[in-house]
């Protein structure tokens, strides 16, 4: 049984801080740890900044599905694309789990296999290999369950991996690829000079750079307002829980809407609700209440509002907003988002786990976690240069859906920081949407 990664692990990468770098990757997440690899590859120096761990937020606390089924369609080519990589990783990095099951979203309403219809009908361009499944052959793929389903949707050549190994692996190859790395080390501040960027400020000095990655996950909207920026990003609960090893019922990840399921490599499930996270109401949730409207009013993340985020969290209401280059910050007083799982939902997991599949006997939970999602009000990222702060690339708000699409971006955010084009369409996913009036239009909620 595995866990997700926690600050009581001792540190795994600890080089010398270096004076300078031609690129600084802040965030050592499957985002920041794929463009630090792609960065190495092309030959010049880069440095990995983990203020925790490496994958020690939602990069070991996901499902790990690499799915192109349901995605926004400007995600679809971009994903199509780290399906290519997966493989080719796996073979470079080692054992991660990685194995292609396929991915199976169960529809027990005209309603949700209406929807399923028409994002089939949106993608069919892409050639995804995705299929509509009748009732009889629903039956065939998720044998022994007790729902009724009416059919759903069905993409063959989606993947699955174990993310709390994938990522420290892929780390580790980055590392014997030529990446400096170091764990444990926050980087307070950009060093700007005539407003670019000149260099980092770490807890353990300044690096100096002129080509700044920001790949923070939850963390970004935090480091990017204290330099004037602002993103309207928002941070939500996911509960996970784990079984023990238990009897199949299907290879791959599979969901309908009470929970989701996937089967992993020690033979025992990952389960989660279907649709349901919970938002830690804050400072930065009422700034950006007016962006989040029309989300929160359809509300497909099943959102539950909670009064007050944990002491220390991005949108903690104690959490500092503004300070000083020689001060301690907020990155520093919380190395690792670590937030408790909802007990009564995990035990809700299990309960509906055993009702769905008979079979299977009494359902037992080994563990449970939790991680925080960063989402905007899109549900898809930012990937763009910052304007007003030449020299930095942000990657960030993958809205739970980055652990498969990860290596993509992290290539695509490698190209950006070394100034070149980014091989695919990033219109959708510009920096300036949140400020220029254009129009909200969320990813598909299936």
């Amino acid at each position: 049984m595995h866990f997700p990664i926690h600050m009581g692990l001792p540190v795994t990468f600890d080089d010398p801080l270096p004076g300078a770098a031609d690129v600084v990757v802040i965030g050592g997440g499957i985002i920041g740890v794929m463009t630090a690899w792609e960065l190495a590859r092309t030959g010049v120096s880069v440095v990995l900044l983990e203020k925790g761990r490496v994958a020690g937020e939602q990069s070991s606390r996901n499902w790990g599905w690499i799915r192109v089924q349901g995605r926004d369609l400007a995600e679809v080519p971009i994903m199509l694309e780290a399906q290519k990589m997966w493989p080719t990783l796996a073979t470079e990095a080692g054992d991660i789990g990685l194995r292609q099951t396929g991915t199976l979203y169960l529809a027990d309403t005209p309603e949700k296999l209406a929807r399923y219809e028409g994002w089939l009908r949106s993608a069919a361009l892409y050639n995804t290999g995705t299929a509509l499944l009748n009732a009889r052959q629903v039956q065939d793929a998720v044998p022994g369950t007790s729902r009724d389903y009416l059919g759903a949707l069905w993409t063959q050549g989606d993947m699955k991996a174990e993310p709390w190994l994938a990522v420290p692996k892929f780390a580790a190859a980055a590392h014997r690829a030529g990446v400096r790395i170091v764990e444990q080390c926050a980087v307070r501040a950009l060093d700007l000079i005539g407003g670019r960027v000149a260099g980092v400020l770490t807890e353990k000095g300044l690096i100096r750079t002129k080509s700044v990655v920001l790949a923070g996950g939850a963390w970004s909207s935090l480091f990017l307002r204290r330099h004037g920026v602002s993103i309207p990003q928002l941070s939500v609960r996911a509960t996970v829980a784990a079984t023990g090893p238990l009897g199949d019922v299907n290879a791959g990840g599979a969901v309908d809407k009470r929970l989701a399921w996937r089967k992993r490599a020690d033979g025992g499930y990952t389960l989660a609700p279907s649709g349901f996270h919970e938002l830690f109401v804050g400072p930065d949730a009422f700034r950006a209440f007016g962006s989040f409207t029309k989300l929160l009013m359809e509300d497909p993340l099943g959102t539950r509002l909670l009064p007050a985020a944990p002491q220390g969290y991005p949108d903690g209401w104690g959490t500092a907003r503004q300070w000083g280059d020689d001060a301690v910050s907020p990155f520093e007083r919380c190395r690792i988002l670590d937030p408790a799982p909802n007990a009564r939902r995990v035990q809700r997991l299990a309960r509906e786990f055993a009702e769905t599949f008979p079979g299977l006997g009494k359902v037992e939970i080994a563990t449970s976690w939790a991680g925080m999602i960063d989402t905007l009000p899109d549900i898809v990222p930012v990937v763009d240069h910052v304007d007003s702060l030449p020299g930095l690339v942000v990657c960030t708000g993958m809205c739970g859906h980055g652990f498969g699409i990860g290596p993509a971006f992290g290539r695509i955010a490698a190209r950006l920081a070394l100034g070149q084009g980014p091989g695919f369409d990033l219109s959708r996913f510009r920096l300036s949407r949140f400020s220029d009036g254009s129009k909200m239009v969320a990813g598909p909620n299936l």
